[in-house]
């Protein structure tokens, strides 16, 4: 039996299926979104993606904080137990071994809550993603 949420109407399978009642259409409505134990790991990503990337639009696409030079350059999003950047499959082979410590899949590396975000190494690859994949 599906289940109904009772703010936006959207059936799920599971029940307290959690969802998005609404696409944000800001960074700061998505941040907003989550829970507030996250919030500022996500807010210091945040300020170390845009300070590596300040010729670069803060959007949402694919329903993720996004920066945009005449196309996605990377994104971020939330989890229950890591936060994750989406450089693409070339940066995370590019920087494998600096990543070795995290959990990481084709195009995504993931930082859990509990660790120290490692700031030095996002900028390194927000710059690269910017070198090679901004117009």
């Amino acid at each position: 039996m599906k289940w109904k949420c009772p703010k936006c109407g959207r059936e799920f399978d599971k029940r307290e299926q959690e969802h998005y009642c609404f696409k944000p259409q800001t960074i700061d409505e998505y941040i907003a979104l989550q829970d507030e134990k996250i919030r500022p790991v996500l807010e210091e990503l945040r300020a170390v993606l845009r300070s590596a990337l300040p010729e670069t639009e803060e959007r949402i696409s694919w329903s993720m904080p996004t920066y945009w030079k005449g196309r996605n350059i990377i994104h971020f999003a939330a989890a229950k137990k890591h936060c994750a950047i989406y450089p693409g499959g070339e940066a995370t082979g590019v920087f494998a071994d600096e990543l070795s410590p995290y959990d990481t899949s084709k195009g995504t590396i993931r930082f859990p809550y509990d660790q120290k975000l490692p700031v030095k190494l996002i900028r390194k690859i927000a710059r690269w993603c910017y070198e090679n994949y901004a117009k």
